[in-house]
């Protein structure tokens, strides 16, 4: 009889069979500060923005760090399930990791860790995540209001979203989430 599967510690799995809206969080190697002040965080969002539509995946909010980043997006589409995550952020990680490990003059430096995805099925689940996305520069103390971090959504979504729906999102609780967020980014960010 064949062994069962256990899955490896350090990569969590990825259960993409269902085409939907996901929450990802990726980290850098050993939770390093490789994107540390506002050039490197343009770079870095500019990225994320640009290869999740060239793969198709529409973006509902997002907030870049020096060491992290998080997104909830919308798997595309014309696709049966959300597969392309993978291969969509592998890309991203490593055309971000040459760019920076080129910059740095380290060209075999291991710049991203891993990446963790969370499947929202429930409506709660999506605005909670959206709202903790939104928010987590302030989470991190690096801004008083959410609007004033340049490399997250919130200003944007502020500026487009109805007031009513702002004020909706914003209240969320999202204390109780799972996947703990215990990165401590860089604070030199401002352009």
């Amino acid at each position: 009889m064949p062994e069962p599967k256990i899955p490896w510690p350090h990569a969590p799995p990825h259960r993409l069979t269902d085409r939907g809206t996901y929450f990802v969080t990726a980290s850098t190697y050993q939770k390093v500060h490789y994107f540390k002040g506002a050039a490197r965080l343009r770079v870095l969002q500019r990225g994320l923005l640009s290869v999740t539509k060239q793969f198709g995946w529409q973006l509902e909010a997002w907030a870049v760090f020096s060491n992290h980043y998080h997104f909830v997006a919308h798997s595309p589409d014309t696709e049966t399930e959300a597969a392309s995550l993978g291969p969509m952020l592998h890309f991203l990680h490593v055309k971000i990791a040459r760019w920076v490990n080129r910059l740095d003059a380290t060209p075999d430096r291991h710049v991203w860790f891993n990446y963790w995805d969370t499947r929202l099925a429930q409506q709660r689940s999506l605005l909670a995540r959206l709202n903790y996305v939104h928010q987590n520069a302030v989470k991190h103390g690096l801004v008083p209001l959410a609007c004033q971090y340049p490399w997250c959504s919130a200003a944007w979504f502020e500026r487009t979203a109805s007031p009513a729906m702002v004020r909706s999102i914003y209240r969320f609780k999202t204390d109780k989430l799972q996947g703990g967020d215990d990165y401590r980014p860089c604070e030199d960010w401002r352009p």
